[in-house]
């Protein structure tokens, strides 16, 4: 007769032969890729993390649409220009949907713009693209007061008298105060303890899904649900953050309509006017959660990315000082930089999509769910698949780049040294559900960025001979933490600019 311990063992043996033989028959009716394990599919082969690299790898084993298994859920991935851009535009209908991971739903629900689909997700994101280009507008407008916080970074840093600094914290304190103008209306001082609460809100967020916590979450949630640990620290936290906004939305409905230009008093308009409208999702809930979404979303990554981008100007000085000698000659000594000024700075714009496709912050790029069966480089993909496109395969693809693992600005000139766009540049990726803040984020990395480097010269540390340029892989690719010296430039006018 069998003892509890034997009885056991034969059940978990049984349970794990039957998941066997179920992922072997579900993976009959999808695109080839590595054979699962039970419970944690392919995670073993993944190193339990999404790694370009790795992606790109097993791609020249099973194609350029495979698929992983991520636990018990099916991802099939796309890898290569041709792959990643034909599924996203092509079929950009299809692939329009969100699949939420147990942890964002727990942590967000299906609300706001980032984790909803359909009807939904449409009209939020309608709304958005509206209201953005209304914000856009006047002279109170989204340029104007990122032209604002840019003035107030480059104060801070004179302030630092050259001495050597971690960027961060000043550039995370300027990104986060454009998103808080265009949506509570004003800006934060950089010591406010409610700003700082947003701004660790924010980080743990981002953070969380990639921590082995977050992944095991994804993994197991009913257990996880259960278990203390880390991850509570992310749901207080980002209850907070809710609460001040729902304070924020509260402090508007008390004020005159006429005094406030935002994107809360926007959606309180839109929720209005709406309100007798039964298909209408304009909801303050639907409200709270967006502009958490924009908080996290806009936040996080241009920061990173202007992290990446004064690395690089530090590791390549000589392509630093190029720039700047385009802005002395264009913008000369003392004119304000506006995002027009893009057209006459071929250089200096070939430089920022260098950074932002070298750097490759998104990295894999988010998932979309299969609306519907569609059929992506000659495989049939059911409705209910979730599509990875691995976007930083397209921004390496050596097809589509002379040298894809340098830094190179050249990718983005001709031969006589005017800028040009190029197809394969995709770190927003592309198709319907690709960045809903591009625009937004690409004047502010431009206004940003190039303000620093007409007032600044950035170097390393007195004593420091090389900074790290490899990454640490979270929910964005950081660089690692570094210090740097700003120092003031004396700006000449040069007659002309040679390449």
């Amino acid at each position: 007769m069998l003892g509890p311990c034997e009885g056991l063992l034969i059940l978990a043996a049984f349970v794990l032969i039957f998941q066997f033989v179920k992922l072997k028959c579900q993976s009959c009716r999808l695109p080839p890729g590595p054979p699962p394990l039970p419970l944690i599919g392919n995670l073993w082969t993944l190193n339990f993390q999404l790694h370009y690299g790795r992606l790109m790898q097993l791609a020249k084993t099973y194609g350029n649409v495979y698929t992983l298994w991520v636990g018990h859920m099916p991802f099939v991935v796309l890898n290569g220009y041709d792959a990643v851009r034909n599924a996203l535009v092509s079929h950009s209908e299809e692939l329009s949907g969100r699949p939420v991971s147990p942890f964002f739903m727990d942590l967000m629900g299906e609300k706001g713009v980032i984790l909803t689909s359909g009807h939904t997700w449409q009209q939020q994101r309608r709304f958005d693209l509206m209201t953005f280009r209304n914000l856009g507008l006047g002279k109170k407008g989204l340029e104007h007061r990122i032209q604002d916080e840019a003035q107030h970074l480059l104060e801070t840093l004179t302030r630092e008298k050259g001495n050597p600094i971690d960027p961060s914290r000043c550039l995370v304190h300027t990104v986060c105060n454009v998103i808080s103008c265009v949506v509570f209306g004003r800006r934060f001082h950089v010591e406010d303890p409610i700003f700082q609460q947003l701004l660790k809100a924010i980080d743990l967020t981002i953070g969380a899904p990639g921590t082995f916590s977050g992944r095991m979450y994804d993994l197991f949630p009913q257990l996880m649900r259960l278990l203390p640990g880390p991850l509570n620290k992310v749901f207080q936290h980002y209850d907070m953050l809710l609460s001040f906004i729902m304070r924020e939305v509260k402090t508007h409905r008390q004020s005159p309509e006429e005094s406030l230009q935002d994107f809360i008093a926007f959606y309180l308009d839109q929720i209005s006017k709406t309100r007798d409208d039964p298909s209408s999702t304009y909801t303050e809930d639907n409200m709270v959660q967006m502009v958490a979404d924009l908080f996290i979303t806009g936040t996080e990554t241009t920061t990173t990315a202007l992290r990446w981008a004064l690395l690089y100007m530090v590791v390549h000085p000589i392509i630093q000082g190029k720039v700047q000698q385009e802005l002395d000659t264009i913008i000369g000594p003392s004119q304000e930089i506006k995002y027009e000024d893009r057209k006459k700075l071929p250089y200096t714009n070939a430089v920022i999509h260098e950074i932002l496709r070298y750097g490759n912050i998104v990295s894999v790029g988010l998932p979309r769910l299969c609306l519907k069966d569609t059929v992506l480089q000659g495989f049939p993909i059911k409705k209910g698949t979730i599509i990875l496109p691995n976007l930083s395969s397209v921004l390496y693809d050596p097809e589509c780049w002379e040298t894809p693992q340098e830094f190179n600005p050249c990718h983005f000139l001709d031969h006589e040294g005017n800028f040009i766009n190029r197809e394969a540049f995709l770190p927003f990726s592309a198709g319907q559900r690709m960045c809903l803040g591009e625009q937004m984020a690409k004047i502010e990395f431009f206004i940003i960025f190039t303000s620093l480097l007409h007032a600044f010269t950035f170097r390393l540390p007195e004593g420091v001979k090389e900074a790290r340029c490899d990454f640490i892989l979270l929910a964005t690719l950081q660089p690692h933490p570094y210090k740097i010296c700003a120092i003031p430039r004396k700006m000449k006018r040069s007659p002309n600019v040679m390449w």
